[in-house]
């Protein structure tokens, strides 16, 4: 009696077991299975991004904006593949529509949206600063910090070093510094240090 209650016991740990994984699995299937299409190639645009293959960055974009257009995250994948090629006008064309488009789209508990359109201002941003339109570059992060904080204020924006005495980790630094300096006469204005202002860097949401 005892070795068949045994039994009947692993039995039903085994069962219980299978049933866990059976339905882990079909869970990770239907979430699969339900993502908006283009997902996966955005997510190898972002891969082939960080591997610095930016033509194949592109055509992955190009493939998730075939399946969905106006994918919120194959259009910023492409500006940042634009952005790393210094293709600025180009660039600068992806950002316009995408923030167009999001502003005209996003409902209020959109917060993947809204950290979205933040990066989008906080990159346009960068371009202008980087073409020495320091004005338009500065309003543009202010934009940015106005629609979701806490997406482009941190250091996750990366390192942005602009003189020896003030360093930057983020949108909010380099706009309290462009600020600062354009408030002075402009001939005291120290707006752009070559060798130090590489450090600045694109910006993106953690889940597009």
């Amino acid at each position: 009696m005892d070795r068949k209650t045994n039994i009947l016991k692993r039995f039903i740990i085994y069962m219980a077991v299978l049933t866990f994984v059976m339905f882990t699995v079909w869970a990770f299937v239907k979430s699969f299975m339900n993502r908006p299409p283009g997902d996966y190639h955005t997510e190898v645009c972002d891969i082939r991004l960080k591997d610095k293959k930016y033509d194949q960055a592109l055509d992955a974009a190009d493939m998730a904006l075939e399946k969905t257009p106006n994918h919120r995250g194959a259009l910023m994948c492409k500006a940042l593949a634009y952005i790393s090629q210094k293709k600025y006008f180009k660039a600068t064309e992806e950002l316009n529509y995408l923030i167009n488009f999001l502003e005209k789209n996003l409902v209020d508990d959109d917060k993947t949206g809204k950290g979205t359109l933040a990066a989008a201002y906080a990159n346009r941003g960068i371009i202008k600063d980087r073409l020495q339109n320091y004005e338009a570059a500065l309003k543009d992060y202010i934009k940015a910090l106005g629609i979701d904080y806490e997406a482009v204020a941190g250091p996750g924006l990366g390192t942005i070093i602009l003189n020896y005495k003030f360093k930057s980790s983020s949108v909010r630094e380099r706009a309290l510094y462009l600020n600062e300096q354009l408030q002075l006469p402009e001939e005291e204005r120290v707006l752009r240090i070559e060798e130090l202002d590489a450090g600045q860097v694109m910006h993106k949401p953690g889940k597009l």
